[in-house]
């Protein structure tokens, strides 16, 4: 008897175990990105996330990060998530102007100004929105950074930007270099030095330290000292790959797909973005332009019509923009993200 019971307490604790093993089987999350591999959202956003996936799955869910375009170019990451060729990418939806309406707003000029809590707002802010915008993916969570314009020669009137050939971060800022009377040059950031270099483009609008990171401090030189901009992003996965989840790992990712880390991303990316204005001001032949408040409100005044390009064409996405808009700046103003 005493065999017998033996035995069976033995093959119920195996089979038990087994369950167990097949509910956490191992998987891979491809996760792609275009920025270099260490860039600071790298080291700051998708390595310490990757590594706190591993950990909390207890090692079922391996995190294996391909950077630097390795899989997709920039404007085709949206599509690398749906379509499985990676389980996760980084997406700058802008790249694709016109796809994502309801999105761009999170770009709009002197919108935002502190990125970690702005990043809160506006992944709150979107999800309300993002089923039926990017319903090709799930998407993970959303954040920003802020960024100016770097030239080769000093801007400090809006009135300057006529004439002016300038790579936008994205098809909102497009919209405002269009305003403004200038040229949009459309090249992702990887491909922005060459254009600056080859005189295709004379600005960009860009974060402070990825002008060092991507070695565009080597054509410009001259950086405009305003919050001018914002350029927002997603994280997308694919669904197949998230529905085919245990339980648990189906919460390992949820609990890492969250307003929490979104607003780390945000702050721990956008903070020491923002750190690179001091770097460029220490680094020779290179000039922080000053602006006053006065100069700025006459920024914002030239800007203005690219909120009600914006109005009108979320609109055509079917939502009530005005209030999505409305929502968005009450949201960037409870967090402390506002401009």
């Amino acid at each position: 008897m005493n065999a017998l019971r033996t035995f069976t307490l033995g093959s119920i604790a195996l089979a038990l175990a087994g369950g167990a093993g097949a509910q956490d089987k191992p998987v891979e999350l491809k996760l792609a990105h275009w920025v270099p591999a260490q860039h600071a959202l790298a080291t700051t956003g998708f390595i310490p996330w990757g590594k706190s996936v591993e950990a909390a799955s207890g090692g079922s869910i391996k995190v294996v990060i391909f950077p630097a375009q390795q899989l997709g170019k920039a404007p085709d990451h949206y599509d690398l998530a749906r379509d499985g060729i990676a389980q996760m990418t980084y997406v700058n939806p802008g790249y694709q102007a016109g796809r994502f309406p309801i999105f761009a707003g999170a770009a709009l000029p002197f919108l935002v100004d502190k990125p970690g809590p702005a990043s809160a707002a506006l992944d709150t802010w979107y999800r309300q929105y993002a089923e039926k915008e990017m319903k090709d993916v799930k998407v993970c969570l959303a954040h920003l950074h802020v960024g100016t314009i770097h030239s080769k020669t000093p801007i400090t009137e809006p009135g300057q930007i006529k004439g002016m050939k300038i790579r936008p971060a994205n098809g909102t800022v497009a919209q405002m270099v269009s305003t403004l009377g200038g040229t949009s040059v459309q090249v992702s950031a990887p491909e922005a030095r060459d254009a600056l270099s080859k005189g295709v483009a004379d600005a960009i609008t860009f974060p402070w330290l990825s002008i060092i990171s991507f070695g565009i401090d080597k054509t410009v030189n001259y950086h405009t000292d305003m919050r001018l901009y914002a350029a927002a992003f997603v994280w997308a996965m694919n669904k197949p790959w998230y529905d085919a989840l245990s339980a648990k790992q189906k919460k390992v990712i949820d609990d890492h797909c969250n307003n929490e880390w979104a607003a780390r991303v945000g702050k721990d990316w956008g903070d020491l973005e923002d750190s690179g204005k001091a770097k460029l001001a220490a680094m020779p032949g290179h000039t922080i332009v000053p602006m006053s408040p006065a100069q700025i409100d006459v920024w914002r005044k030239a800007v203005a019509p690219v909120y009600d390009e914006w109005v009108v064409e979320a609109g055509k996405a079917g939502i009530d923009s005005k209030k999505a808009l409305a929502d968005l700046k009450a949201e960037l103003a409870k967090t402390g993200g506002a401009y």
